[in-house]
Order: C-alpha cells, then structure tokens, then sequence
C-alpha cells in the first residue's frame, strides 16, 4: 500500500470525506461504483439544476436514472417540499437505487467574519435535512468580495468558518466542500482561484473538509487545470463537470476531458464526479454518452497506472 492509498484509508476509518469503500452514498450505479471498461471504479453524477427542468422532480430523476447514473446532486430544491413531497421523494429515489451524493443552499458564505454565526446557524439547519435527505456532502461558498476588507482577512475568514464548521460536523458522515466560481460568472466572488482554495483546505486541516474543484470555473479563472489537480488530489473530494465556453458537454469545447478523466483514473481518485452542463442535445443521450466517455478514460487511467 502506497502513501496516498493509505492516507485515503485512514481518512475513510477517521471518517472524513467517504471514500468508495467506506461510503456507499458517493458511489455510483445501483449503490456501488461505476464500472470502467477495464473494471475500474468511478463515481458519477449529475447536478440537476442543469437538466430537464421543466419536468417534476420525480420524473427529473427518473431521467437521469435512464442515462445510467445513480447519484444526483442539489442545489435546495428541497426547502420547498412538504412533508408529502418528502416522502414520495424519498420513495422514488429509492425504487430508483438512486442517492442525493451533494447538495448545496446555505445563505451565508465563509468569507465574511461579520456573517459568521449566520454560516454557521445555516450549517445547523442543515444538519437534520442532510440527514434526512441521506445526503452526506454539502457545498460550500466562500460569498462575495467585503469592499475594504484586505484579501488577507477575507482568506483567513474563509480558514476560520470552516474550522468552525469542522467541529459541528464533527464525526457524522457529512462532508464540507468548498466550491471555486469564476469571475466572469460573478465578479464579486471571493474565491475565484483554485490555488487558493486549496490553500484554505490546507490551512483547515480537517478530513471532513474538502474542496470542489470545478473545471468549467477554473478553466475560465486561471486555467492549467491538471497539474493543480496532481498536485492537490489528496483535497480534492468532488469535481464538477462542464465545457469551455457555454458549459456544455465535455467535447464541445476547449478542456481535454479525455485527458482529466484519464488523469482521474492515474491518480486512483476515489469520489464522484459531477456533470454540471447543459446538453446542446437530448439530454438522456447526452449524459449517457458523457458517462461511457468518462468511465472508458478513467479506466484507461488506472490500468496505465498499474
């Protein structure tokens, strides 16, 4: 067992971000990993806000479950549920073998010191609907840019509310994941930079935080998108996919896929990957075509890795 396997295993046994073999709600197909063309395992899943929007939610995660995936990921749509609604989510989802594997909706942001005890009243509030939702990672924003407040603050700020939030979800299996945005999508974002969200990662220290690297943001942003990947892969605990320019599929644009996919399989990565696009055709096709692309790479990554 080399360092890297091991420090997964005893992030998994301590219990961190849940790696496939310690969690089954981040694995893909029918509660389980998503099988590469070589046998490798691979988690995938789909943002929903990006597809079939004009459906109800059931019939929306019927759909991606008919593009072959098993995982889907929120962005609040359940603050308006009732307790009806909950239930025959609930039901659906699991007829589908289907798992909400992240979710994202707090208010606040880490970024502000004066919205501290907001983010974190936000992140107790929470807590309950993860777990009723079965959902064990919640994705976090650094907020905006505070006029006047040197960057320096802004950044430690971003370190502090994290490790604060670190304590409240101390030893539950839920997992912070704080996402990069890019600038053209929002100006006033704070943390635009990948390199600096890893920094912030780094700085917490803790196993149930990790970071959200979304290439689409930071292909915008900064670009040079593997070698931070290599670099940062033990902080990493989910990826979001989608292409440059337009966040359409991957293949459409101007990221090698095929190349970050395959480097996902080298680096043995263990979490799920998210498609965040928007189809420029029938969705159904799209995300299964996205899927088997995905797979074959990363299992080519692991068997050229040994």
């Amino acid at each position: 067992m080399n360092r890297r396997s091991f420090a997964r295993k005893l992030s998994g046994v301590m219990g961190g971000c849940f790696v496939l073999e310690h969690s089954s709600a981040l694995l893909g197909a029918s509660g389980g990993a998503d099988a590469g063309d070589e046998g490798a395992t691979f988690g995938l899943s789909v943002m929903l806000w990006t597809v079939f929007h004009k459906l109800p939610f059931e019939e929306r995660i019927e759909k991606v479950a008919e593009a072959g995936y098993r995982n889907v990921e929120l962005t609040g749509e359940f603050w308006q549920w009732s307790e009806t609604e909950y239930r025959n989510v609930d039901r659906k989802k699991r007829a589908l073998r289907m798992q909400f594997d992240a979710t994202s909706g707090l208010k606040h942001g880490i970024g502000n010191p004066a919205e501290r005890q907001a983010f974190l009243a936000d992140l107790q509030n929470m807590l309950p609907v993860l777990d009723r939702l079965e959902c064990p990672a919640l994705i976090v924003l650094s907020g905006n840019r505070v006029p006047g407040m040197p960057r320096s603050v802004q950044h430690q700020s971003c370190i502090d509310g994290l490790q604060r939030a670190a304590e409240l979800i101390e030893g539950k299996k839920v997992c912070l994941l704080l996402e990069n945005i890019d600038p053209e999508e929002n100006p006033h974002y704070f943390l635009t930079s990948v390199a600096e969200g890893f920094e912030i990662i780094g700085a917490v220290n803790h196993p149930q935080v990790k970071f959200l690297y979304d290439f689409y943001h930071e292909q915008i942003a900064e670009g040079n998108l593997i070698e931070k990947l290599e670099k940062n892969i033990d902080l990493v605990g989910l990826v979001h996919i989608a292409d440059v320019p337009g966040r359409h599929e991957p293949g459409t644009g101007e990221i090698n896929y095929q190349n970050i996919f395959k480097k996902l399989g080298e680096l043995h990565y263990p979490h799920n990957a998210a498609m965040e696009y928007m189809p420029t055709y029938d969705s159904i096709k799209s995300l299964a075509a996205s899927r088997k692309m995905a797979l074959r790479e990363y299992a080519r990554g692991v068997a050229g890795a040994g």
